[in-house]
């Protein structure tokens, strides 16, 4: 796989300017204020990128056109990415960041086991309505699909994390209240139940979000089919 890669020389127009901590000096270019400029552009170059990838692949994204689509200089792009593997890896760990933060509940030892399956898996429901975490989806589906080898990167790279759910059945397990197995195969069950119904029909054909009847009735159905496998009698 060919990577756009620029060399970096010379100044350029995100290198740091010297801030005046004198008073006497006319005043000085707030530390904050440049950092969330930075932080803003390198969004916007995310941004751009996601759209690129998704519109042309990331074998024929091309750079020029991703700063075009952010609004800055190619130095600018090339200042906070080197070239499109590190962009990737940048769309990579967004998508990862928005799994994390939607999916997200700390198994209580106090509450049913059928009210706490709810709320994860309506929090991954919700994930489905949300266009910018299926267009993230969409550009590295894509990708692992034209480009196996860096698909299995990927996921070595992620395979020091576990996501919410999978920490979620991990501690009921080890609680007694599930029964004893491999939690991360018991996660890609209940992955696969939910995301059969509110994402892969979404991602592949097209159709539309789920309405809150149908995320109700897929909710119900999955939470009750894991747990009829999972669930040790008389501790849910």
């Amino acid at each position: 796989m060919t990577s756009d890669v620029l060399p970096v020389t010379g100044e350029t127009d995100d290198a740091p300017t010297p801030l005046a901590d004198d008073a006497s000096c006319g005043g000085s270019v707030e530390p904050v204020e440049r950092t969330r400029l930075t932080d803003r552009k390198r969004q916007a170059i995310v941004d751009a990128a996601i759209a690129e990838f998704r519109e042309h692949g990331f074998e024929v994204a091309n750079m020029d056109r991703i700063a075009a689509r952010a609004q800055v200089s190619k130095r600018t792009v090339y200042n906070h990415f080197p070239g499109k593997d590190a962009l990737f890896d940048a769309i990579l760990e967004r998508l990862w960041a928005a799994t994390e933060a939607q999916v997200k509940l700390a198994y209580r030892a106090d509450r049913p086991l059928r009210e706490q399956l709810l709320m994860l898996i309506e929090q991954k429901l919700a994930m489905s309505d949300d266009p910018q975490f299926l267009d993230l989806a969409r550009v590295l589906i894509a990708e692992a699909i034209h480009a196996p080898q860096r698909a299995r990167e990927m996921l070595c790279r992620l395979g020091g994390r576990e996501e919410g759910l999978t920490v979620w059945i991990r501690a009921a397990m080890a609680d007694g209240r599930l029964r004893s197995s491999d939690p991360v195969f018991a996660a890609a069950q209940l992955q696969a139940l939910v995301k059969g119904f509110a994402f892969w029909p979404q991602i592949t054909m097209g159709q539309p979000p789920l309405d809150a009847a149908q995320q109700r009735q897929v909710a119900d159905a999955s939470a009750d089919m894991f747990l009829r496998s999972h669930a040790v009698e008389g501790k849910t």
